[in-house]
């Protein structure tokens, strides 16, 4: 167990060396900047032009909701990639840099060498997006008091689906090279968008043939399906029944996917300590 701590330690000292996270820490403070220049400046025009009616009220709850989902959309957006680029080389690179033979020739088992990967990785992914969704859920507290219902199921839901992006690239990184195993989970992931967007509009027009085809793909890979799931719990009740937002759900995931989304990451996990322990090198 010690040792599977010292590799994850170790992984997090060679991704502080890469320009990629410092650059995504910088630009995701960027993000959170003008996310808040631009809600406290329609802040102040919602507060000046609705009053303080009901219905001004009832208005405002909205766009505080449609705004909170769009900014949740993008940090959901970033940290899914940022889960992909951080870690797609970190085993295929190594091996065919032939650096990972440092390690192998020491006393560690290969399953100890990918376990400790996923959890250093796993640790600064959680960091990201602790620092991203919780600045933007911030910053609609502090600024107009607001707080989306069930935030904190929606960000669990967010977490397992930086998760099992994680797992999937290192599963791929076991078997592929780095531009193959780039390739297969950005395809996947493309995958699983339009899937997600072909159930939506395929509810919304009552297609049930467009709706089965938005599941398979969630079936293939459920990274959209989560968040389409969280996106649900953190909406507004009034914008899960109009459906006026691009960023509200139409179809709803069910618990069953998200159950089928944490097998689906624990079988990439076992999956890819099975390819790199039989991996030539």
């Amino acid at each position: 167990m010690m040792t599977v701590w010292t590799v994850a330690r170790l992984t997090i000292r060679e991704a502080q060396r890469r320009w990629i996270l410092w650059a995504a820490l910088l630009l995701g403070l960027a993000f959170l900047v003008v996310y808040g220049l631009g809600f406290y400046e329609m802040q102040k025009d919602i507060q000046r032009q609705m009053g303080s009616g009901i219905m001004a009220r009832v208005g405002a709850l909205e766009f505080h909701s449609f705004y909170g989902l769009a900014g949740l959309y993008v940090v959901n957006f970033l940290a899914s990639i940022m889960a992909v680029l951080t870690s797609v080389d970190t085993i295929a690179g190594e091996i065919s840099s032939g650096t990972v033979h440092t390690l192998v020739s020491k006393p560690v088992q290969r399953r100890e060498i990918v376990i400790g990967k996923w959890l250093g990785f796993a640790f600064m992914l959680t960091l990201y997006l602790l620092l991203m969704a919780g600045g933007t859920v911030g910053i609609g507290y502090i600024i107009a008091g607001f707080l989306a219902p069930n935030v904190l199921r929606g960000l669990l839901l967010m977490w397992l689906n930086v998760l099992l992006l994680l797992s999937v690239s290192l599963a791929g990184g076991s078997v592929l090279s780095t531009l193959a195993n780039g390739v297969l989970v950005f395809g996947l992931y493309g995958v699983a968008f339009i899937g997600g967007w072909v159930e939506q509009i395929g509810s919304f027009l009552d297609n049930a043939t467009a709706v089965r085809i938005g599941i398979v793909c969630s079936l293939i890979i459920p990274s959209d399906a989560l968040w389409r799931r969280a996106a649900f719990e953190m909406q507004s009740a009034l914008e899960g029944v109009i459906g006026g937002s691009p960023f509200a759900t139409n179809s709803v995931p069910s618990p069953f996917m998200v159950g089928y989304a944490v097998l689906y990451t624990a079988v990439a996990v076992a999956l890819a300590v099975q390819l790199f322990r039989k991996r030539d090198l």
